[in-house]
């Protein structure tokens, strides 16, 4: 294990403190889930500190095995666990995202889980958040990364009149995908997958317009060579029944991990440029990273007034 100040200790399993442990991948007795992405948010813990967006995401991926205590956590009002006030702040990732403050002996632990800052509608915009401490994700922590506008890419993919089908992450991307195509396409039908589409729901019942969608039937998609279809990665990686549509697939990475004829490049995480800047606005004094690859950002930042600790072993 490896210190985190005096109140934190981090492995492969989560970070932990006295009481509670924070997106723990193992069972465990009090979680703290920033998110509902799998690699973060895992059944079987015996209590569970989330927002409710979490949770309803949660109980949608889990079902009858989520038989967790919730608690339910606002943002902004803080709570305590024995000694440590723990505050939830929106992280803008996906809908119900946290950063996690932890205030323990006038120190400030700053948890970002994944985080993004450009502006999207399908969840609650990221907050700055000061702290001492600064725990970060560093999945895009290299200069070539800086994610261009979703929009713009939607909207050049959509001007030519091709049927679609794209490839996207059923918690978060697929929403916001669908909500873009809404703005940049309006005329064109929309087909989401089954195994997709109940997460489309748990955003619309927390108040999220995402636009119109229909659910998918190969018939009414073959219709219209204007249609465009949503699929999650395990089904597109498979999916070549309609030869004539362009496979799409959405990722920030630079290439795909899935067969397509493009990429459609759109990230729920933040770039180089972000997360220097998230890093400056926190004013911490020390930034552990995690998540991915900070050798890069630890360089970069050489001789600032901040220090660096890599968390992760470097890929």
């Amino acid at each position: 294990m490896k210190p985190v100040g005096s109140l934190l200790t981090y492995d492969r399993k989560g970070l932990h403190a006295n009481g509670f442990s924070i997106d723990p991948s193992v069972k465990t007795n009090v979680a703290l889930v920033s998110h509902a992405h799998g690699d973060h948010a895992h059944s079987g813990h015996q209590v569970v500190y989330a927002t409710r967006g979490t949770w309803s995401l949660m109980q949608e991926r889990y079902g009858d095995s989520l038989r967790s205590e919730f608690h339910e956590v606002t943002f902004g009002v803080p709570f305590f666990i024995g000694q440590v006030k723990i505050t939830f702040f929106p992280a803008g990732h996906i809908l119900g995202s946290a950063q996690l403050l932890l205030e323990y002996e006038g120190e400030r632990y700053l948890y970002t889980g994944d985080f993004k800052v450009q502006q999207d509608p399908t969840c609650e915009p990221f907050h700055p958040v000061k702290c001492d401490y600064l725990i970060t994700e560093t999945t895009f922590a290299h200069p070539d990364f800086s994610h261009p506008s979703p929009e713009d890419e939607l909207r050049q993919l959509c001007s030519e009149s091709l049927q679609l089908v794209i490839g996207a992450y059923a918690v978060g991307k697929a929403q916001r995908i669908t909500r873009l195509l809404h703005q940049v396409a309006p005329d064109r039908k929309l087909f989401i997958h089954p195994l997709i589409s109940g997460y489309h729901k748990v955003y619309e019942a927390a108040g999220i317009h995402l636009g119109d969608w229909l659910p998918y039937s190969r018939q009414e998609f073959l219709k219209d060579s204007a249609n465009i279809l949503i699929l999650p990665p395990t089904v597109f990686t498979r999916y070549d029944r309609h030869p004539a549509a362009l496979r799409i697939f959405a990722t920030g990475w630079k290439r795909s991990y899935y067969r397509c004829d493009r990429v459609l490049s759109i990230s729920d995480h933040a770039d180089w440029n972000d997360l220097i800047n998230v890093i400056a606005e926190s004013e911490a004094k020390k930034v552990f990273t995690l998540h991915g690859d900070g050798s890069l950002l630890k360089e970069h930042l050489r001789g600032a007034e901040v220090q660096i600790e890599l968390l992760d072993s470097p890929r």
